[in-house]
């Protein structure tokens, strides 16, 4: 019997089939032979190039790993007035500080870089200056040899007392600590000279910049410091309260030649303010603020004043224009050393503020990936004790700190009455700074765990 031929759609359609059947044996081929795939009992293929797991999940990015960190303290003033100058006179009539770092010494050596502010000239007595005290002061060189030996690297020159022995006390001045291996910040020997620095402590590069405010201005144009002008142009990092664009805009510029140069951190020092104003409302004032404020905004890192003589309360910024930005402030250091008693301040502030200071550490962390944050802060306050030595006064820079409070007298010498008088100052500072202190310590913490999160625990 005959077969009736199949029509031409049929055979179409079994064409298609048959390749369909094709391609499904090709599949089942492939399961077995592709690494990674099932094996016929159901089981994950071992090959070598099998992915895992682990393979097919989007690799986590490792933390950076903590490279270097650099600690940088800085003290309030080196305020040289006389009874401070005549302590140092040796028998044979030169002049030693020593004393006065004694019990720091250990405090500035220890951190990594170590800022003061030195506020007076050192213009000698062969130009037509005496040494003296308020309101022109100019001391003996030997206070550079004794900070230099206490750990100090840098000291700080742009104050309202930076031209009181004029031009010659003035670069004198200069001379005379970079010549002993210092270095200097704010005054400058020429307008050509670089109007910041950018310090290398421990691979971390810190830029650092400082500016005095000035009364205004003289007949000839020139700024003013305590009356006195500084007779040459470019050579004083200085703002007037009354032109702060002007500021902000050259500063900015500081910031960013800094930056361009490799800064990874910026500082900026002001001296600024007003003297013996440590109450709320009254210190800082509303000009301290703002400016804090406007500096933060601009990318600064930290800011640490003097001038006023008395400690002023610390600060964590936030910026108006990056809320992820933080600016650490402290308003005033205080004074490092003086003769700013209290029974000497009757007229204009006599609580003992005065113979307050602080030691202020701010250290900086470097990370794998180059980025380098603010890591945490300290403040340590202190205390100037002034007593007789021989019948001669002595100056010492105590550093109060409130885990060794039980041994302050045995550790310094105290009397019962100097111990009084060292918790007294160490209530006073901790009443100004405490608060500002937690709130930028805990932050700092925060951002430490987030960048370093803590292993999980081994036996969880």
């Amino acid at each position: 019997m005959s077969r009736t031929p199949r029509s031409p759609l049929i055979k179409i359609l079994l064409i298609i089939i048959a390749l369909l059947a094709a391609a499904d044996i090709t599949v089942i081929s492939l399961c077995f032979k592709t690494p990674g795939g099932t094996k016929p009992d159901g089981k994950p293929s071992t090959s070598q190039n099998a992915p895992t797991v682990e393979d097919t999940e989007a690799p986590t990015e490792a933390a950076p790993e903590l490279l270097s960190t650099a600690t940088v303290l800085s003290t309030g003033d080196i305020l040289m007035h006389m009874d401070v100058i005549n302590s140092g006179k040796q028998e044979d009539g030169s002049y030693n500080y020593d004393s006065i770092f004694r019990y720091v010494k250990s405090y500035t050596q220890a951190a990594d870089f170590s800022v003061a502010n030195l506020e007076t000239t050192l213009c000698g007595t062969d130009n037509g200056y005496g040494y003296s005290g308020n309101p022109r002061f100019n001391c003996p060189d030997a206070i550079v040899d004794s900070l230099k030996d206490a750990g100090f690297d840098l000291l700080l020159t742009a104050n309202n007392h930076a031209a009181d022995t004029d031009l010659v006390g003035y670069k004198r001045t200069l001379n005379t600590v970079r010549d002993k291996g210092l270095d200097t910040l704010g005054t400058y020997l020429s307008a050509d000279e670089r109007k910041w620095t950018i310090e290398e402590v421990n691979g971390i590069k810190i830029g650092m910049v400082c500016y005095t405010y000035s009364e205004g201005f003289s007949q000839r144009g020139y700024p003013v410091l305590n009356y006195h002008e500084v007779a040459e142009n470019g050579i004083l990092n200085y703002f007037t309260y009354d032109k702060l664009p002007e500021f902000y805009t050259q500063l900015q510029g500081y910031l960013d030649e800094m930056k361009a140069a490799g800064a990874e951190a910026t500082m900026v020092y002001l001296h600024w303010g007003d003297e013996y104003k440590w109450k709320t409302g009254e210190g800082p004032n509303a000009n301290q603020t703002a400016m804090a404020q406007k500096l933060c905004d601009l990318g600064v890192d930290v800011i640490v004043g003097g001038h006023p003589h008395v400690v002023q309360p610390v600060d964590l910024l936030t910026s108006s224009t990056d809320s992820e930005h933080k600016t650490i402030v402290l308003y005033s250091m205080g004074n490092a050393v003086s003769n700013q008693r209290k029974e000497e301040m009757q007229k204009s502030d006599p609580t003992g503020h005065t113979e307050d200071g602080v030691l202020f550490c701010v250290t900086f962390s470097k990370y794998s990936d180059g980025s380098v944050y603010v890591d945490s802060t300290e403040l340590i306050p202190t205390w100037v004790n002034m007593h007789s030595n021989s019948g001669t006064k002595e100056y010492n820079i105590l550093p109060l700190e409130e885990s060794t409070a039980s041994q302050w007298q045995a550790q310094f010498g105290l009397t019962d009455n100097q111990l009084a008088s060292a918790k007294a100052s160490f209530d006073r500072t901790e009443a100004l700074v405490l608060t500002g202190m937690e709130k930028a310590q805990t932050y700092f913490a925060q951002q430490k765990q987030l960048r370093e999160p803590q292993a999980p625990d081994s036996a969880a």
